[in-house]
């Protein structure tokens, strides 16, 4: 299937003309931005800029910003009204153009705009605990241009500070509990008297006696005292934390405790249908399972075995009612993707037990999903940087012996674009992909492992899978048997795991492109494109507190670690198996291997490490950077890493003013006319970009992308790619570029046009291109992808 897009990029527009054209595009609009004006009334200022100036810096200017009731229109790269000169291209005339629509209006200056965010700035600073803050404001007026520019000028004083803090607990069943929590405490002496930090320790107070037993307790039971009639001191504050009983009316004398709650029993509806509203007739349930202190209402018959509620249920856990546990609980039953409603609920039985003591009654109310079905799936694909087309058919069991275990059965075809050098022409789907795979997941460990606190957080999984592909490249087909055997788990909110004891893989290369053999003939890596068997464990840890809900700065680190080989080589030593022996037709040295299933096995350490930063400069505008390392070692059996397990560079995920698999090794430069297929040993990446709201839909971003790979076999004769620590550093590769990204709500289609700064393959002192080289085509890259690259 060929798809000719020249005309896209032609007319005919080579890709240097259209990065030109891209740069004459922002300059034309920032000329506009700057010619601000047009739409401003002859009597009216434009809101130029807002600053805010404070010499604090306990104090967030960020926060103070948003504090800000009228502020100058939006800006990329912090100075450029693009928005701003988009709407100034419009006509003058009365009406709605389609400029006026994808652009921002001018921010007309306001001054009772102006006076309110003073008063709001003054009430937040309060709030932080600086009562004394003094703000005014200073309006600079550039009469010529009708612009106006504002700072906000604050002076906060001294906060005032917390000197002691003590406790008025009149229930004395829960003193021990508050005084002994220590560790989490949110005040303290010399603390600054924040109103935010106070509120939130009467949250983390509620919530701690809520895991102790205490259903009903609430932050409406603790209030605060603040004395600062403090003689000689006065910005010090005396606070009086008062915790009342279980009567805030106090409408007894004598002291009213607080309950603490057990739960006794459960009421599980595994298959509840929700009465619709109005109607006043309740659903029926025909079966009832008793088994204390469990309760199992259903229709029909029960599609969940007893077993999985008894081993998902954390409630049971403590003596008491513990909100933790609750929370575990209801993670767990969601996680199990068997229903589309979850539902916990207590109430109160009217059986006594004591003055102190309540009992709960738990209900869990679950609507059920379907538990089979069908779905055909057609997508875009991105294999680094390359895209496709895929299909699939996919039927799913969501419940397939009673326990919440999912058996996936998905069998895919696809066609893909692997790029060549000069290809820019034409879009050719060169690569044709077949695979069947099943996987069974289950909610449990299957191992002697007891749950403790690393387990505690959600409901483990158990995966099995197993699976055939059959890929026919440009320059080789090879087919992929693979099993793997494994275990998934969070540990926390924001940290996740994910260990496979057995990564099989026996892969099968043939019908090898005669060019291709010719191109990596006289090279050692040859050797990495021979039938192998992968028999691994590896393991990962991914942490990520990023929130797609709340736009908010975030960090991502991922280090993944795998061993290959080693149980192989050990049980091939221990019975004292035969090795083969085969001699380098490069370098005349016979070496000597073992095999499993009569193929050579190979054998390496291999560890990753990936950390991203994202910082949300503020509702249109980010900064995201990322650094990589890699590294793997080939050893024993076989001293050539899989072609499948090596780095690579380039591509819409790498370097991107390199097509995929183009850069590097090292300084080694690929014949003019080779299929892109360099990989390595090592790699080191680092990437930084802004991003920004662009019109409508779509994202614009400006990137800097730096980084390599190279060899770690002394004994890869490709010239320049070998690693040394007093050269590698010189070899960096370093590339820029623009791009846009596409917002189709369910996925975002992205265009990144790279341009080349730094060419480690080129001379030694003329390595970089500006300035040593006539800019041409050869020096950018424009690449298609899904996703964000990072």
């Amino acid at each position: 299937m060929t798809l000719n897009y020249s005309h896209y990029l032609d007319g005919k527009m080579r890709k240097e003309k259209l990065f030109l054209f891209l740069i004459e595009l922002l300059i034309t609009v920032s000329f506009f931005s700057c010619s601000s004006t047009k739409f401003v009334p002859d009597d009216k200022y434009l809101l130029n800029d807002t600053d805010v100036e404070i010499d604090n810096r306990s104090i967030n200017k960020e926060e103070l910003r948003t504090q800000i009731r009228q502020k100058e229109n939006l800006k990329i790269l912090g100075f450029l009204k693009f928005h701003l000169g988009l709407y100034n291209l419009s006509s003058e005339k009365k009406g709605e153009g389609w400029f006026k629509r994808i652009g921002e209006a001018p921010v007309i200056y306001d001054e009772f705009m102006m006076e309110r965010s003073k008063e709001q700035l003054k009430l937040y600073l309060k709030n932080k605990g600086y009562y004394d803050a003094e703000v005014s404001s200073s309006v600079r007026y550039k009469g010529k241009k009708q612009k106006v520019n504002v700072t906000y000028h604050i002076e906060p004083g001294i906060p005032y500070r917390i000197r002691n803090y003590t406790y008025q607990i009149q229930d004395k069943n829960i003193e021990s509990l508050i005084l002994r929590d220590t560790t989490d405490q949110l005040i303290g002496g010399g603390n600054i008297f924040d109103v935010d930090v106070l509120n939130n320790e009467r949250t983390r107070i509620a919530n701690h006696l809520k895991n102790f037993g205490y259903y009903y307790f609430s932050e409406n039971y603790i209030t605060y005292l603040a004395d600062t009639s403090l003689t000689g001191n006065p910005k010090l504050v005396d606070l009086l934390i008062e915790i009342a009983d279980n009567d805030l009316e106090d409408e007894v004398d004598s002291i009213q405790p607080h309950k603490k709650y057990r739960v006794e029993s459960y009421l599980i509806t595994p298959d509840f249908v929700p009465v619709p509203i109005g109607d006043s007739k309740e659903a029926t349930y025909q079966d009832t399972l008793v088994d204390p202190p469990y309760t199992f209402l259903y229709r029909d018959k029960l599609k969940h075995k007893p077993d999985l509620f008894y081993n998902i249920n954390r409630i049971e856990d403590d003596p008491y009612y513990s909100l933790s546990n609750v929370e575990k609980t209801y993670r767990s039953l969601v996680q199990l993707r068997q229903f589309r409603v979850v539902n916990l609920s207590f109430e109160e039985v009217d059986t006594l037990v004591s003055d102190t003591v309540g009992i709960l009654k738990s209900n869990f109310q679950l609507t059920a999903l379907p538990r089979q079905g069908f779905s055909i799936d057609l997508e875009g694909t991105n294999s680094s940087g390359n895209l496709g087309i895929a299909g699939n058919l996919n039927y799913q069991h969501r419940n397939l012996f009673r326990g919440a275990e999912i058996f996936n059965l998905n069998l895919k075809g696809a066609v893909e674009r692997q790029q060549r050098s000069g290809d820019d022409g034409n879009l050719d789907f060169n690569t044709r992909e077949f695979g069947l795979e099943g996987s069974l997941t289950l909610p449990k460990f299957l191992n002697p492992i007891k749950r403790g606190r690393l387990f505690s957080y959600q409901v483990p999984q158990t995966i099995f899978s197993l699976g055939f592909n059959y890929q026919r490249r440009p320059d080789y087909t090879r087919t992929i048997t693979n099993l793997k055997y494994g275990y998934n788990w969070k540990s926390s909110p924001i940290r996740s795991h994910f260990l496979n004891l057995l990564d099989f893989n026996f892969v099968n290369l043939y019908e090898f492109d005669d060019d291709f053999i010719k191109k990596i003939r006289d090279l050692y890596i040859k050797s990495s494109f021979t039938d192998h068997l992968i028999s691994a464990l590896n393991y990962t840890q991914i942490n990520n507190n990023q929130n797609l809900k709340r736009r908010a700065d975030y960090s991502y680190m991922k280090w993944s670690f795998e061993s290959a080989g080693n149980l192989l080589s050990a049980y091939s030593n221990l019975l004292n198996r035969t090795k083969e022996t085969s001699v380098d037709t490069i370098f005349g040295v016979e070496t000597s291997y073992h095999e499993m299933l009569g193929v050579r096995y190979a054998q390496y350490l291999k560890g990753d490490f990936e950390y991203r930063y994202g910082h949300m400069v503020d509702d249109y505008n980010a900064i995201v950077g990322r650094a990589f390392i890699g590294v793997a070692m080939p050893y024993g059996n076989f001293d050539v890493l899989p072609f499948e397990k090596k780095y690579f560079s380039g591509g819409a995920n790498g370097i991107r003013a390199w097509q995929v698999r183009s850069l590097g090794p090292g300084t080694y430069d690929a014949p003019s006319d080779a299929y892109p297929n360099q990989s390595g040993d090592i790699k080191l990446e680092a990437n930084l970009e802004y991003r920004y709201r662009f019109v409508w839909r779509i994202e614009g971003a400006f990137f800097l992308d730096a980084g390599n790979i190279w060899a770690i076999n002394k004994k890869d004769n490709r010239p320049g790619a070998q690693f040394y620590f007093d050269s590698f550093y010189k070899q960096i590769a370093v590339g820029t570029g623009m791009g846009l990204r596409f917002d189709f709500t369910y996925f975002i289609f992205r265009l990144d046009l790279g341009m080349k700064l730094r060419d480690p393959s080129l001379q030694a002192g003329k390595r970089s291109i500006i300035g040593n080289y006539p800019i041409s085509a050869e020096h950018f890259n424009l690449t298609f992808a899904i996703g964000y690259p990072f």
